[in-house]
């Protein structure tokens, strides 16, 4: 079914990643919610950590678009999250331009192309610091990349000075493009972060004022007015369905330990009408007993590891529901599904069990990247030989895995990735966040 034109919006990018897109991003979500309208957010790409802080900034829950891991159909049914908004505005990942080499499912996976696909004009956040009238070079170069992709104008981030200020719009005024704001240096516009990013917007000491913040130093720098005005929608595009629920009844853990799960994922297990029951592992409670299936997302399980060892309650209750219904874990999930996490100082946190891969933090290694993976067996959900797309992004080394692989994986560019995922028995675990599947779900 052809879906009516999106709600007007815009792509919040960057040449590169920690120009302060984010903080933005927050600020005018924040701003322009509080001038009353119903701002939709999104983020390009996979990431599951920014859209707790839009959600928290407008109020409204964010989505993520992704063109390599989404098929038409499932792109457009999340782009219709937006339906009863005033306003769409999408964050870019990394620069606007970055995504991987092999195409997927719609694309290679860069904000520009979703900046394309919904219609968006792109507002250009530029870092200025240690450049003048050469940061229009850039700017310049960025809107000539792509013809066909639309510019609202720039944003000059961290002006060290008025007359810096002149000198980076007199290049912007040679260049053609317009600014639409001028922010001054300031170094209390960070969030803080850790290993993966960002922290979980629940960990904020104080997120709300922070955002306030942001939003007051919005209003009194960047045209507000002009960015409203520069807002753009794209025509119509078929939509499809959400994910549909592994399960009737799914047991989630959530709490400190456990958050990393896709907006669109949880959106669409609700709607097919599946009851999502929550416990939390670190206050060491069992999954309910009449789950048909538990499920443990990602999140920190590195940083809780003494506690989920002691967590003996939460043991015993996956244990049992293992012996006779399915139970999966996604990266730090899967973690604890194993039989060990050293944490970084070496000490060894003894973990479920059900699983018996030992996982290490001692020596960090970065294991990033897209997950195109063909399960050997089935996982909650998906029968064998379905085609799952993913993203995998965590700092954990494999000491151990003994279990049977789960999937034949692979990256984006098709070369193999040791990280199988395992199963045995009842239970399944994969270092890759599910994102989607190749095939249309059988509703």
């Amino acid at each position: 079914m052809n879906k009516p034109l999106w709600p007007a919006g815009l792509m919040i990018s960057a040449p590169a990643s920690g120009t302060g897109k984010t903080t933005v991003m927050l600020g005018l979500l924040r701003a322009l919610a509080e001038d009353g309208l119903v701002v939709q957010p999104f983020k390009s790409g996979p990431d599951y950590i920014d859209p707790a802080f839009h959600r928290a900034a407008c109020g409204r829950a964010s989505f993520n678009l992704d063109r390599w891991a989404m098929r038409e159909e499932l792109f457009g049914a999340i782009a219709a999250r937006a339906s009863g908004a005033d306003i769409c505005l999408g964050e870019g990942s990394m620069g606007l331009y970055d995504g991987v080499a092999t195409r997927g499912l719609a694309g290679f996976g860069t904000s520009a192309e979703t900046a394309l696909a919904m219609g968006w004009p792109v507002v250009l956040v530029l870092d200025v610091s240690g450049q003048a009238q050469s940061a229009a070079a850039t700017a310049l170069g960025f809107t000539r990349y792509a013809p066909d992709l639309p510019f609202a104008g720039v944003i000059l981030n961290r002006v060290a000075s008025p007359r810096h200020e002149r000198l980076a719009r007199l290049g912007m005024e040679q260049a053609g493009l317009p600014v639409l704001g001028v922010l001054p240096r300031r170094g209390d516009l960070t969030l803080p972060e850790r290993h993966l990013g960002l922290i979980q917007a629940v960990e904020h000491p104080d997120l709300d004022a922070a955002i306030s913040g942001y939003a007051s130093f919005m209003r009194a720098h960047v045209d507000l007015a002009a960015i409203k005005a520069a807002a753009r929608g794209a025509g119509v595009s078929q939509a499809g369905t959400l994910p549909r629920p592994p399960a009737q009844r799914i047991a989630l853990a959530l709490d400190d330990a456990f958050s990393f799960t896709y907006p669109h994922q949880l959106e669409g297990w609700h709607e097919a009408g599946a009851e999502i029951i929550p416990f939390s592992p670190l206050a060491n409670e069992s999954p309910d007993t009449s789950a048909d299936l538990v499920w443990l997302p990602g999140g920190y399980p590195e940083l809780h590891a003494g506690r989920l060892a002691a967590a003996t309650r939460f043991h015993d209750g996956l244990r049992r529901h293992a012996a006779t219904k399915p139970v999966h874990g996604e990266c730090g999930g899967y973690m604890a599904l194993g039989q060990a996490l050293v944490d970084k100082d070496g000490v060894a946190h003894r973990m479920a069990g059900l699983l018996g891969i030992v996982t290490s933090y001692e020596k960090r290694r970065l294991h990033l990247g897209y997950r195109r993976a063909t399960l050997h067996g089935p996982m909650a959900g998906h029968v064998a030989g379905a085609v799952l797309r993913g993203h995998e992004f965590h700092y954990s080394t494999i000491l151990e895995q003994p279990d049977a692989p789960l999937a034949a994986v692979q990256d984006a560019d098709g070369n193999p990735v040791p990280e199988t995922g395992s199963r045995r028995g009842m239970v399944t675990g994969t270092f890759f966040h599910l994102i989607a599947t190749e095939e249309e779900p059988t509703p």
